[in-house]
Order: structure tokens, then C-alpha cells, then sequence
């Protein structure tokens, strides 16, 4: 009854085995060497009563049954044995012990079929079968003894890290669709990045040379090309995505194509354009993006009075120029030479529009009561900020009027990019941020055709109000992707707070290698899976394994900063009608280098529109500034 729950009982019936395997080859020898014992008077009747009639049973018939019979035995009492586990027992010991105990075990045999003397054979034939059988009983024992562990095989964790990710291609009017291959306990699998619903923000994350653009921002440029959004294109390294989206467009047409570039002079637009201008609160959100733009670290002082002050001294100036003479004049240039003008005029002037006396009384106040040193304070800061766009070429696209800026009107869709230099990033940017703000203010309406705003290096950019627009422009179509290098970095030019909005708000992440605060964030982001944990107990006794499984980051903050170029994690968003249960993905993005090399081959270069001379920017700078003088004369003389 009993079994092998009994551990006692069980050693007894592996014993059992074992000594019955052995019985089975003593009484084999006996009887195959009989003459050689009968010669050396070591029968006896009794015994041979007992053993000899063994002869007649079919596992002695032949010498192979009997010794296969006594192996078969043997192999069985192994399995059921226990002893000491011991990692220092290597296959290749088992290997050769077992091996030569076969060979010799059944090689033996020959010696039965040579002419030698009975008792030579049998020395020979038992002593060789014997110690064949002990060679493979031990390799056999080490070989259920030995203790195969993985602790040291995986180091970094890498197989008890991986998950099931996203392997179905999910793709409808909108989605940016990344084919990857993950890491799957040790196997290679095919997977998808899905972003099928793109309205809900998308953050590319990843240091220099995480391949951002290349693995990423150049496909959600080309398909959503092909899927006919309309676009603006924040080029930080012009002409890097502008080339891509020119190439792309002409491919799949549809749209108009526009480049806003203060070096190389391609279209011209006016982002203060009146007619976009409804109310006041446009001329104090298009002000306060210029001088932020202008002044980064007043970002972080926002309340304070000598930030607030310039800001709504240049709203004052904006609104006038969009109410004087319906507009003809409002521009930035024309704010500019406006805010240079000697205070005496330019009081006199702003006084004559009802709607910024509001605006412009404190301004007013301390010039009248003389006190000059704040009144310096209060509008210097801005004449200086502002006078830093005064050059030619800035004036001359400033104040044209190629296009307008609703870029995803359904009747007049456009591409539009906005060209920056990172040598000068910190005047473009700024001017830039208003063309920003402006777009941003005509795209997020209803009834308008689908549009994508994509932002390489977005901090090198003020875009007031960005986590507004990300979260209330999914209802208008307006899918926004935003690509920074690290978390710190967005800390530093927009703020914690901000920062930590933009953060959580967006709805998809892409993210390359990024280390520190960033990795921390988006690990316990990603959350925790189980993971099998194994250790080891050993003593004189007996050596146990125990394994346990417990919760552990998915993807831990050392992982990320160790990623390699294309390889991104990161979490996706869906719809109420397209559910996505694996949304957590680890992988490498896979691109067709070939392809894209000799697709880039084929590209042509943006064409320019106009060529412009240094004379006609310089005479457009000229005009601009007697365009205030005259403005001025004409009211200050009335």
C-alpha cells in the first residue's frame, strides 16, 4: 500500500530495483560461465538445483536479453534515487562515464566466442561486464545528481525582463504603424508599435543618436502624408524633415507645400495677421509667446511684475496696430519699430485707442509722475527683447503674406514647416513660437480636415498652452507628436510644473536610451510583471532549490539607459472601438536601410520659391520703419 508519497518505502522498492538488476547479472554469469565454475569447484548441488533451471526463462535465453534485462533495471532504480545534488558535476564526466561502461559492458560478450581456456573467458568476460556495469551506475547517479542551474546564464535579467508584446498590425485612417521585433524568453518574435489613435498625444523621447527621427518622426511624417492630414513641421535641423515631407508630398500630393525660413528666404507670412485676430485675448496670448519666447527664464516667473509689465506693454502695441486702419499695419516688425518709438509719441498714440487704456495706464502713470526708473524697467526689458529681431531678412517674411495660416481648412490644406538653425535657435525660436501659437489657435476648431503638429526638439520652442491643446484637441482631429532629448531638459525651459503636465498628459510614448529622473519615471510608468525568482541552498546534507515568483519592474531605469539606437520602449493608446490589452512594449524598430538610402538618393532638393535680394530685404526694412514714422506724424499732428 505503499507508494511512492512514502519517501522510506520508495528507497526500499529503488533498493529492490537495483538488487534485482544485480541478481539478474550474477545468476547471468553463472550460468554463462558454468564450466569455468564447475573447473574451479565452485558449484554446489543445492545451488545448482536453484539456478539452473533459470536457463529455461526467455531473460537468460540469450546473453543480450539478460544483460539488457539487468541494465533496464539498473536505469530504473537511477531514476528513483536521491542523493546530494552537486553543480560541479559536468555532462561531459556523465558522458564518458556511461559511454565506456556500455561499450565495455556489452562489448564483452566477444570474449564468449574465443577459443581460450574456460576459466580465462570468464575472468575476462565477468571482469570486464562488471566494471562496465559500475562505470555506467556511477555516470548514471551523477547524472540525476547533477544540478543544472541558470542563476549565473542570464547576468542582466534579460529573459526574466521580457513580456508579451503587440504582435497584430492595428491600422485604420489615422494610426502610425512601426513594425519592431522583440525578446521573448530567449526567442526573436515580429511585433507592432500601434498608435492608432494619435489624437492623444505622442511623446519621442531619447538622447542623441537614439534615432528619433530616423526610426520614428520620418514615418509618422510619411504616413500621415499618404493618409492626407495636413501638417506643420517644427524642423529644428532644417532641411532634415522638411525633405522628408517634401518628397513624401510629392508622391501624394493634395496639399500645398510652405517653408518659413529667416536665412533662406522661401515664403512669407504674417502670424499677428488681423483677420485671425478676433478679440484682445489673441494679441495678449501672441505677446506673451513672443517674450517668453524671447526671455526663456521669465517662463518660471510668470505673475511676477517686471515679466508682466513688458508683456502687456506689448500687447497694448499689438492691438493698436490691429485696430489702427483695420489692420494694415499690424505685423511684428511694425511692432517692433512701434515699441522704439521716444515715449512722449508714443503715449500720445496709444492713448487715441480706448480698448488698451487699460493696458497702458500704468505705463502712462509713471511717465507722467516722472518716475523713470520703473517706467525703464517696466519696458526696456521688452524694447531690448524685441530689438534683437530687428534685421532685414526677419522683417522681410514677417511681413508678406503668402499664405494664411489655418493649414487644415478643407478647402486650402497645406504642409507647412517652420525652419530653425541651432546656431541661432534663440532668436528664430522665438519668432518661430509665435507662428506656433497662432496655428495652434486656427487648428483646434471643429469641421476641419485631419492635422498633424509635429515638434522636433520641442524645447528649443515656447509653445504656450501646448498641454491645452493636446487635450482638448482629440475631438478636432489634431494629433500633436513631441520630440525632446530628456524630462530634465523640458524641465529646465518650461518649468516643473509644466513639465510634468506635458509628461502625463500625452497618451503615447516613444522613447529611446534616456537615463536619470526620465528612465525612473517611465519605468514605474510601464508597472511590474511577475518574474520567476530562483536560489539555491546547499549543505552537507542535501542541496534545494526553491523557486518563487514575485513583482518586478517590467522595464527597469538601468534598462533604458543602456538602450541601443532603435531600440525603444514604451506604451501606446486606444480606442473604446479598438482595445489594445498589450500596450507596454520593449523592442527593436525595424527599418529597411537600403530602402530608405536609395529612397533619400531619389530625393529632390525643396525648390526655392523666390530669389530675393539683399537690397529688396533692406528696402523692405526701411519701409517698414517710415511706415511708423508716417503712422505716428499723422496722429501726433492732428
Amino acid at each position: 500500500m505503499q507508494t511512492g508519497e512514502n519517501e522510506q518505502a520508495l528507497r526500499k522498492i529503488v533498493d529492490f530495483t537495483r538488487l534485482l538488476s544485480i541478481a539478474i547479472l550474477i545468476i547471468h554469469f553463472y550460468l554463462c560461465c558454468y564450466l569455468a565454475f564447475r573447473e574451479l569447484k565452485l558449484t554446489h548441488k543445492i545451488v545448482d538445483h536453484i539456478l539452473l533451471p533459470f536457463a529455461k526463462m526467455a531473460v537468460f535465453k540469450t546473453v543480450f536479453i539478460a544483460k539488457l534485462s539487468a541494465l533496464l533495471l539498473l536505469i530504473v532504480s537511477l531514476i528513483g534515487s536521491k542523493g546530494k545534488r552537486d553543480e560541479k558535476i559536468r555532462p561531459k564526466t556523465i558522458f564518458t562515464y556511461c559511454l565506456t561502461g556500455l561499450v565495455l559492458y556489452f562489448v564483452s560478450g566477444l570474449f564468449l566466442t574465443m577459443s581460450l581456456s574456460y576459466i580465462i573467458i570468464a575472468t575476462v568476460y565477468i571482469s570486464m561486464t562488471a566494471f562496465g556495469y559500475l562505470l555506467f551506475m556511477t555516470g548514471g547517479g551523477m547524472l540525476f545528481r547533477m544540478l543544472k542551474l541558470k542563476l549565473g546564464s542570464d547576468i542582466f535579467n534579460k529573459n526574466n525582463e521580457t513580456f508579451p508584446q503587440e504582435e497584430r498590425l492595428l491600422e485604420n485612417e489615422f494610426s502610425i504603424n512601426l513594425p519592431a521585433k522583440y525578446q521573448l524568453k530567449g526567442k526573436t518574435r515580429d511585433s507592432w508599435i500601434n498608435i492608432i489613435n494619435p489624437f492623444r498625444g505622442t511623446l519621442v523621447g531619447g538622447s542623441p543618436g537614439a534615432g528619433k527621427s530616423y526610426f520614428v518622426i520620418r514615418h509618422i511624417i510619411t504616413q500621415h502624408i499618404r493618409k492626407g492630414f495636413s501638417m506643420l513641421i517644427y524642423d529644428f535641423k532644417y532641411d532634415d524633415l522638411s525633405r522628408i515631407a517634401y518628397n513624401a508630398l510629392r508622391e501624394h500630393g493634395g496639399r500645398y507645400f510652405y517653408v518659413i525660413n529667416f536665412e533662406k528666404i522661401m515664403h512669407r507670412s504674417n502670424p499677428l495677421e488681423p483677420e485671425t485676430m478676433l478679440d484682445i485675448t489673441d494679441a495678449i496670448e501672441s505677446a506673451r509667446t513672443i517674450m517668453l519666447g524671447l526671455n526663456r527664464e521669465w517662463i518660471k516667473k510668470q505673475g511676477d511684475f517686471f515679466v508682466e509689465s513688458p508683456i502687456n506693454f506689448v500687447t497694448a502695441l499689438i492691438w493698436f496696430l490691429k485696430k489702427h486702419e483695420g489692420g494694415r499695419y499690424c505685423t511684428l516688425p511694425h511692432v517692433i519699430e512701434l515699441s522704439l518709438t521716444e515715449y512722449k509719441d508714443l503715449f500720445a498714440v496709444l492713448s487715441t485707442e480706448p480698448e488698451i487704456e487699460v493696458l497702458i495706464n500704468p505705463f502712462i502713470s509713471a511717465w507722467k509722475h516722472e518716475a523713470y526708473e520703473q517706467l525703464e524697467g517696466q519696458i526696456a526689458s521688452a524694447k531690448i527683447s524685441l530689438a534683437r529681431l530687428s534685421s532685414p531678412q526677419l522683417y522681410y517674411v514677417l511681413s508678406g503674406n503668402d499664405f494664411s495660416l489655418d493649414i487644415n481648412n478643407p478647402a486650402d490644406p497645406k504642409i507647412v514647416c517652420l525652419a530653425n538653425n541651432p546656431q541661432k535657435s534663440q532668436v528664430y525660436g522665438a519668432v518661430l513660437s509665435l507662428y506656433i501659437n497662432r496655428i495652434n489657435k486656427l487648428v483646434n476648431r471643429k469641421h476641419q480636415q485631419k492635422c498633424s503638429l509635429i515638434f522636433d526638439e520641442f524645447p528649443t520652442i515656447y509653445f504656450n498652452g501646448i498641454d491645452n491643446l493636446i487635450a482638448t484637441a482629440r475631438s478636432n482631429k489634431v494629433a500633436v507628436t513631441l520630440a525632446v532629448q530628456d524630462y530634465s531638459q523640458l524641465k529646465k525651459d518650461y518649468g516643473r510644473e509644466q513639465a510634468e503636465v506635458i509628461m502625463n498628459i500625452v497618451g503615447n510614448i516613444i522613447c529611446g536610451q534616456v537615463t536619470g529622473d526620465t528612465a525612473k519615471q517611465l519605468s514605474e510608468r510601464f508597472g511590474k510583471i511577475n518574474q520567476v525568482k530562483e536560489s539555491v541552498s546547499v549543505n552537507a546534507m542535501d542541496t534545494s532549490i526553491s523557486r518563487s515568483t514575485q513583482l518586478d519592474y517590467a522595464i527597469p531605469a538601468s534598462k533604458i539607459a543602456t538602450l541601443s539606437s532603435g531600440e525603444f520602449v514604451g506604451m501606446v493608446a486606444d480606442d473604446p472601438n479598438d482595445k489594445i490589452e498589450l500596450k507596454i512594449f520593449h523592442n527593436e524598430i525595424q527599418n529597411d536601410h537600403d530602402a530608405i538610402k536609395t529612397e533619400e538618393n531619389g530625393y529632390l532638393k525643396i525648390p526655392r520659391v523666390r530669389q530675393i535680394s539683399s537690397q529688396e530685404t533692406v528696402l523692405q526694412y526701411r519701409k517698414i520703419k517710415a511706415d511708423i514714422v508716417n503712422l505716428i506724424e499723422g496722429i501726433v499732428s492732428k
